[in-house]
């Protein structure tokens, strides 16, 4: 296989590298203490392994540096059978200069409620159950959000309706998402991004959703014998799920059905998917972005029927966070 670099400290694309040591990253939503070794408000992205609360990735995690690179790397992971070093691959990738320049130019400038907080900076990768039998697709991570927190859909007003719906559903075990190592854990359910960086004004390119697209196939690859809903929250990530769908080796509907709120699509499974049987549902999602929340597009009402449907559909049992998956 290819040499590739591996993960480390690095600064934001030009950028000055910062006075002062490296040492562990501040928690999320803390002041860095005086003798934390990160001058304040630092710019860099949290090194891989350095002590953020839920960091996959390690020091000498191999880092992608081009869309081929990805390939090999989540290819790979995937092989292993693992779902921790796909997400600590995903989470040092630097595959997308135009992502990467954003993704840490926004953590080195932050905004004035947040600028003595430690941003992420890197990459997002997916988390939750690793028999998840829900999979919940996003578009990509908040600016200030999951850039900042270092968890999709975390520390953003976004996140605060998702998360509290999947909670009244019984899908994740609190009401609120505000920080890697706040105790949230999902219920039955895994969450990912179709594009794992913070894009300019939420819009990757189709070249940026193409490189960051084998990180999603792999991890589906490995969820695929449990997976029964696959949630889509918008029309990009709906369309980013037939490509993962087809690289699992699902026979795909032509024409594509169009994305809706509450559409369903039944798909067969394939029939050489190791422990799986049956179908597998794709539903519709409005994206509860602020300007769909606040502009009632999407609302908790209509949250809560799309999630209780995915709980029913996937056969995840109880009345209440905290109850086990049903096989």
């Amino acid at each position: 296989m290819t040499e590739h670099r591996r993960a480390g400290p690095a600064r934001p694309v030009g950028s000055a590298a910062p006075v002062g040591p490296v040492g562990p990253a501040a928690p999320v939503g803390h002041r860095p203490p005086a003798d934390s070794g990160w001058p304040e408000g630092a710019g860099l992205p949290v090194p891989p392994g350095s002590g953020w609360p839920d960091d996959p990735a390690r020091p000498d995690t191999p880092v992608a540096a081009s869309a081929e690179e990805v390939r090999a790397l989540a290819a790979e992971a995937a092989a292993a059978g693992s779902l921790a070093e796909v997400a600590a691959r995903q989470s040092v990738c630097r595959a997308c200069p135009r992502l990467v320049e954003w993704r840490e130019t926004v953590a080195a400038v932050k905004r004035a409620s947040t600028r003595t907080e430690r941003y992420w900076g890197r990459p997002v990768p997916g988390w939750g159950d690793e028999q998840a039998r829900v999979l919940i697709l996003g578009l990509a991570p908040a600016a200030h959000g999951g850039n900042r927190t270092g968890r999709i859909f975390t520390g953003d007003r976004s996140g605060d309706v998702l998360f509290a719906s999947l909670h009244r559903c019984g899908l994740a075990a609190l009401p609120t998402s505000t920080a890697a190592g706040d105790g949230q854990r999902l219920i039955g359910t895994w969450m990912a991004a179709a594009v794992r960086c913070a894009p300019p004004v939420n819009k990757p390119s189709v070249t940026e959703r193409d490189t960051c697209a084998p990180w999603l196939a792999a991890e589906f690859a490995l969820l695929s014998p449990f997976v029964r809903v696959i949630v889509c929250l918008g029309g990009f990530a709906w369309h980013a799920a037939w490509p993962m769908l087809g690289a699992a080796g699902f026979s795909l509907p032509r024409p594509r059905p169009k994305f809706g709120h509450g559409a369903e699509v039944l798909l067969a499974v394939p029939a050489s998917a190791t422990g799986a049987a049956g179908q597998v549902m794709l539903l519709g999602c409005y994206h509860p972005s602020q300007q769909n929340t606040f502009t009632g597009r999407v609302t908790p009402a209509m949250l809560d029927e799309v999630f209780g449907r995915a709980r029913q559909a996937a056969g995840i049992g109880g009345t209440a966070p905290g109850t086990s998956v049903v096989s």
